[in-house]
């Protein structure tokens, strides 16, 4: 059985493989090596594995540089669309700071002009009070005026009965009583003239009384008028302002609460209005002004606060983003790796600028990160500066937000000149763009 397999299996390799002679011939000799089927068949198949492999994997290096060449083409597509939309968002942030300011010197208008407008009406209150009590003066004296013009007449008419039924005293009694009668009709004269007078002035009185009635209600047409825009001023500032914090995962309770308690010994916050001097209730505009006040107040507090966290860019040069905060391929090792920051690539030089207020705790060198600059801010908030090529701080300094700290370079673990940048509450790593993006919807 198994010879004729063999010699089927001979057979069929003498068909496709028959035994080939190659001869070699020198000068005095002739010889030939034989190729049996069974060799041709070992070497055909060798030479038919390399040329496989030789076209398999130049087809994998092919396809290879093409992918490659793709995703290099789509990273530099991506990249140019955002930093155009970066761009877009700074224009953006511009046109929203330019407006904030406008609104801010509105607001600084209108407060001025409130507080002028309580004055005058203060002063109107006083001078209607005074006219008031000065009409019930007139009204009383002319009442006794009356009174006693009322009883002259009654007199007259008595003294001008007896001289009338006097009889044959008439003359004597005309005589006697001429002077008298004189005087009467000239205090009579008097009396009206002054009743007369009165009668003006509290005509005079009155008028004016109308005419200030009219001029307290056009200030209080006014005064509401402005306290509307005051109060739509105030919506329109603060409801930015406590998004971004909300957006940042900060609790704005307990951050206005922490900022007025670190300034309750600065002032505190705005004192309310009182205007009243007789223990009277307040009026509703003072209600109404005290109100504007707490919200002024909290519009102070969250500019404070907002002064105090990180919601700013710490370049202000052209750059571009590089790297995102998360997981991602370390670019020397190959590996997977936290990247607990955000990458910001620029020129060697470029300044860089603290994004809150706060006080320095490092500026040297560190592992990995080169040169750094570690700031602690309010609410437990730290921000690091990674890869300095110069440090412009000290330990212990205390700066505010847009003050320079240092230059970008590429000291430390890198592969590029770029700013290694990280935001940290209690500690733990979060993402910067929160922070950039918060305050991009508002500044």
């Amino acid at each position: 059985m198994r010879t004729r397999l063999a010699i089927k299996w001979h057979g069929l390799l003498e068909h496709y493989f028959p035994e080939r002679r190659v001869f070699l011939k020198s000068d005095n000799d002739t010889r030939f090596i034989r190729l049996r089927p069974g060799t041709q068949l070992i070497a055909f198949t060798g030479s038919s594995f390399l040329v496989a492999w030789a076209i398999i994997a130049t087809a994998i290096l092919l396809m290879d540089s093409i992918g490659s060449g793709n995703f290099r083409e789509q990273a530099k597509r991506d990249q140019r669309t955002y930093e155009a939309r970066l761009n877009d968002l700074a224009g953006q942030r511009d046109a929203r700071a330019e407006e904030a300011l406008a609104a801010q010197n509105r607001f600084n208008a209108a407060l001025e002009q409130i507080s002028v407008m309580q004055s005058e009406l203060l002063s109107s209150e006083t001078r209607r009070r005074e006219l008031e009590t000065g009409i019930e003066v007139i009204q009383a004296t002319l009442r006794g005026t009356m009174k006693d013009r009322e009883a002259a007449r009654n007199q007259l008419a008595t003294l001008q009965e007896k001289v009338e039924t006097g009889g044959a005293g008439t003359a004597l009694a005309a005589n006697s009583g001429g002077a008298p009668i004189d005087f009467v009709a000239q205090a009579l004269a008097k009396t009206a003239a002054e009743r007369d007078q009165i009668e003006r002035d509290a005509q005079d009185a009155l008028l004016a009384a109308d005419e200030m009635a009219s001029e307290i209600a056009l200030m209080k047409e006014q005064n509401d008028q402005i306290f509307r825009q005051l109060e739509e001023a105030m919506t329109v500032s603060v409801a930015p302002l406590d998004k971004m914090f909300r957006a940042a995962g900060m609790p704005t309770d307990r951050i206005i609460e922490e900022v007025r308690r670190g300034y309750s010994g600065q002032g505190g916050p705005l004192t309310p209005l009182s205007f009243s001097t007789r223990g009277e209730e307040p009026s509703p505009d003072t209600r109404r002004a005290n109100r504007l006040l707490n919200q002024m107040d909290t519009l102070n507090l969250y500019r404070i606060a907002a002064q105090k966290a990180p919601f700013a860019t710490p370049v202000k040069n052209s750059f571009r983003f590089t790297s995102g905060f998360g997981f991602r391929r370390d670019p020397k090792t190959g590996g997977r790796r936290m990247h607990n920051g955000v990458d910001f690539a620029a020129s060697l030089g470029t300044p860089l600028y603290a994004t809150a207020d706060g006080v320095v705790t490092h500026a040297g060198w560190q592992s990995g990160y080169g040169r750094l600059v570690k700031i602690q801010h309010e609410f437990g908030i730290e921000t690091r500066y990674a890869h300095l090529a110069r440090l412009r701080v000290k330990v212990g300094q205390k700066v505010s937000r847009g003050d320079r700290i240092g230059d970008m370079g590429a000291s430390g673990r890198v592969t590029g000149v770029h700013l290694h940048y990280e935001v940290r509450v209690g500690g733990k790593a979060v993402n910067p763009m929160i922070y950039i993006k918060a305050a991009n919807d508002v500044f």
